[in-house]
């Protein structure tokens, strides 16, 4: 009697310790893991190592010896005293 009823017992605590690492543990890891891999992705994107868009820096760099044009970038204010 002593015998089945120790085994059922380690059966149960066997039961409760896979439950607990099948529910608990591991979705807390994956989920540890995936917010780390984002966290590091968007860490790498705000350092400009992986450019969202590779073309658009060529495309707003001037052509060598091309003079850059300030025209309408800067309205000239003059205060009016009435």
């Amino acid at each position: 009697m002593v015998m089945i009823l120790s085994f059922l017992f380690f059966t149960f605590l066997a039961y409760l310790l896979f439950r607990l690492v099948s529910d608990f543990i591991i979705p807390i890891y994956k989920t540890t893991k995936k917010v780390k891999q984002t966290f590091r992705e968007m860490n790498d994107r705000m350092n400009g190592q992986q450019p969202e868009n590779g073309s658009s820096t060529q495309k707003n760099t001037p052509a060598a010896g091309a003079k850059k044009s300030t025209l309408g970038d800067y309205i000239d204010f003059e205060e009016v005293k009435e």
